[in-house]
């Protein structure tokens, strides 16, 4: 484009958002508005700020207690369940004495996060210093809760990460515009999410604030992971936080040219009162949280001590524009140290990312891996069709099936949207779990999710007996049996393929683009009623010997555009239970198989001709007949535990149930959506 018409479409877009900025005499009369509305009232005159007594923080206190120089004592807990993740937060935050730092790249104002907030905010009031650092594009966009936050009290700060056009909210002409003017930086995002209290206990993980982070969303919830880490380490995850509070990119709420307007116009205002959909929830986990039998069973009991911790993540600097020919001087940090380890392994490794996208050079790592003269075995978990949050990214996973098993050497399994055994209490389902009888155990956590146990595994339902798997090697509990169809709250919306909407939301990855505001990407329709997953866990394992959890989702995006971090705890025991997290989601009742489809008995070797042709093409991927397919394991006397695809008996002990199980779309529309328009050109963004 012509630079002057650049220059003046991209006048005419910004003019029409109405993001003129202020000058900077008013944006410093807004920020002192809100610093003179500060309170400086503290509730607590005690040395603790009256914190929580807490077994969780009590374990901070001992593993740096047990810490010695140049051997350093750490603690871990693995936290699978959403809303028992939630509940641990609740406990740190309570039990903070000093200071917490919060830094996420999804914040809502949703249940769980408004409880998370004013948690933040009461801390706050009884004397601990808080800090909280959203990304722009994806958490809070409301200006009433912006600015009443900018203005509450004198130990909470509030900083927005990369806010494109100085604006907390951004509408279609601003979107539009990012594309003309500065499309990387508008995609640069601040992935990170992290919990710091005290400098003595950390939370890392895939998880977000928002409702379906903690299997309170009615529609659909993310199959997450996070770890709590007690000791030194932490330290490292507090310096990075720091470093990203102080860079230039993270502004001050009340510096925002929105939320300054708002200062400006009517003052601080009143915090918003909460749309609260479900205050049982609520007091549940605040009673948990106060709870120190419960959060001593749940969350020390549980505690590994681990041999070596190492955070990792990047820096604001991975955002500045480097010329090309010039070193990378340090911006990207967790990529490499990721990728090291996968080149370390010797047996095993195992994947479990939610969108499997390959750069360039991911997939020279791994085909290196695969021509040793012993290939260490690649065990893959993502997101079937059905489960994912993003189907355009879903479209580049499956457009190289055949490269990902045949050259990579991979063993994919795709999580189900309704998987019989996931750690999800099914109770929080909203409205109760279709299909499920809702007063079955009320006291105990179930494995059970949704209206799925006659769903994504009915011919493997009967198998309790024979769970075993060879790739697993852990036994499962039993499956309650479906009984009944509830009707949905008054609150919930039926849609037209019969999915039950509480409410629309931007979930995980799902961004606007230039053509709106509101997410373009979203899960497709399933066959099924009730609430359904998706998975958005970020780990790998190498050898059994070394554990990952974090915020990477090992693609171009989380190494070219995101900021990311994660823990590398190297022990054995750790990381066993961490694989065995992993081989649970890969499980028949779970996940389908993805493998070479059955040889046609003629003209087998033309078609693999013909599609590996297609699939090379940058943007019509024509062929029809793929390489591979879904499978679904069918347990028989014949097929007592489920096999490896490799297995020469696998076509015997499994069916196939086609490129995309469960999802309710017409099969003309799904190619055309699919297939089309996904050259390679986008992998870098998606």
């Amino acid at each position: 484009m012509n630079p002057l018409l650049r220059l003046l479409v991209l006048a005419t877009l910004l003019l029409g958002s109405g993001c003129a900025s202020l000058s900077n005499a008013e944006r410093d009369r807004a920020a002192g508005i809100a610093v003179q509305a500060r309170s400086t009232v503290v509730d607590c005159t005690q040395a603790d700020r009256c914190a929580l007594d807490s077994p969780l923080r009590a374990l901070g206190g001992r593993a740096f207690a047990e810490s010695h120089a140049g051997q350093p004592r750490h603690y871990a807990t693995i936290l699978d369940e959403g809303e028992v993740a939630l509940v641990a937060r609740l406990n740190l935050i309570r039990s903070a004495t000093r200071s917490i730092d919060l830094q996420t790249y999804i914040f809502d104002k949703d249940d769980s996060a408004r409880l998370v907030l004013d948690e933040l905010q009461a801390a706050a009031r009884r004397g601990v210093k808080v800090r909280l650092l959203i990304d722009q594009l994806s958490a809070i966009s409301d200006l009433e809760i912006l600015g009443a936050l900018s203005g509450s009290h004198a130990n909470f700060e509030l900083r927005v990460y990369n806010p494109t056009f100085g604006k907390a909210r951004l509408n279609y002409f601003d979107y539009a515009a990012s594309v003309v003017c500065c499309f990387r930086r508008f995609n640069q995002r601040m992935h990170n999410k992290l919990l710091v209290v005290d400098d003595a206990l950390g939370v890392v993980g895939g998880r977000n604030y928002q409702d379906d982070y903690y299997d309170w969303d009615s529609e659909y919830n993310f199959r997450d992971r996070d770890v709590i880490v007690a000791g030194p380490e932490v330290r490292e995850m507090a310096a990075n936080f720091d470093a990203f509070w102080r860079a230039p990119r993270s502004v001050p709420a009340e510096r925002l040219n929105d939320v300054g307007r708002t200062l400006l116009r009517q003052g601080v205002p009143a915090m918003p009162p909460a749309d609260v959909r479900r205050p049982e929830r609520l007091e549940r986990v605040s009673e948990e949280a106060n709870d120190p039998d419960y959060v001593r069973r749940t969350f020390v009991d549980t505690a590994l001590p681990v041999a070596s911790v190492q955070y990792v993540a990047d820096l604001p600097r991975k955002h500045r524009r480097e010329r090309a020919s010039q070193p990378a001087n340090g911006q990207h940090v967790t990529e490499p140290q990721l990728d090291s380890l996968i080149a370390s392994a010797q047996t095993e490794v195992l994947l479990q990312t939610p969108y499997l996208v390959l750069s360039k050079p991911a997939q020279r790592l791994f085909r290196d891996l695969r021509k040793r003269e012993h290939a260490p075995r690649v065990v893959v978990s993502t997101n079937s069709l059905a489960a994912t949050d993003n189907p355009i990214v879903y479209a580049l996973s499956y457009k190289y099936k055949r490269r990902n098993l045949r050259e990579l050497g991979f063993n994919v399994y795709e999580f189900k949207p309704f998987p019989l055994d996931a750690p999800v209490d099914y109770r929080n389902l909203l409205p109760a779990p279709l299909g499920t009888e809702a007063s079955s155990s009320p006291g105990r956590r179930s494995s059970l999710l949704g209206g799925s146990a006659a769903g994504s595994n009915a011919r493997s339902s009967g198998s309790a007996d024979s769970r075993r798997s060879s790739d697993t090697g852990s036994d499962a509990d039993a499956v309650p049996r479906v009984t009944r169809q509830p009707t949905p709250g008054p609150s919930a919306r039926r849609r037209m393929d019969g999915s039950v909407v509480e409410r629309r939301v931007l979930r995980a990855e799902t961004r606007p683009s230039f053509l709106g505001t509101k997410a373009v990407n979203k899960p497709l329709p399933v066959t099924r009623t009730g609430a359904r997953m998706g998975l958005h866990a970020k780990s790998l394992v190498v050898d059994r010997r070394i554990g990952v959890i974090g915020t990477h989702n090992f693609d171009p995006r989380s190494e070219n555009y995101n900021t990311e971090g994660a823990v590398i705890i190297d022990d054995p025991v750790f990381a066993e239970a961490l694989a065995q997290s992993i081989l649970r989601d890969i499980h028949p009742q779970n996940s389908w198989v993805v493998a070479p489809r059955a040889k046609p008995p003629v003209l087998s070797g033309l078609n693999y001709s013909v599609g590996k042709a297609s699939e090379a093409l940058p943007v019509l991927d024509f062929w029809p007949w793929r390489y591979a397919t879904d499978y679904e394991f069918q347990p028989g006397p014949a097929c007592p535990e489920p096999l490896r695809r490799q297995d020469p008996a696998f076509h015997t002990c499994y069916v196939a149930v086609g490129d995309f199980p469960e999802v309710n779309v017409g099969p003309k529309w799904l190619l055309v959506r699919m297939l089309t328009a996904f050259g390679a050109g986008l992998v870098p963004i998606l």
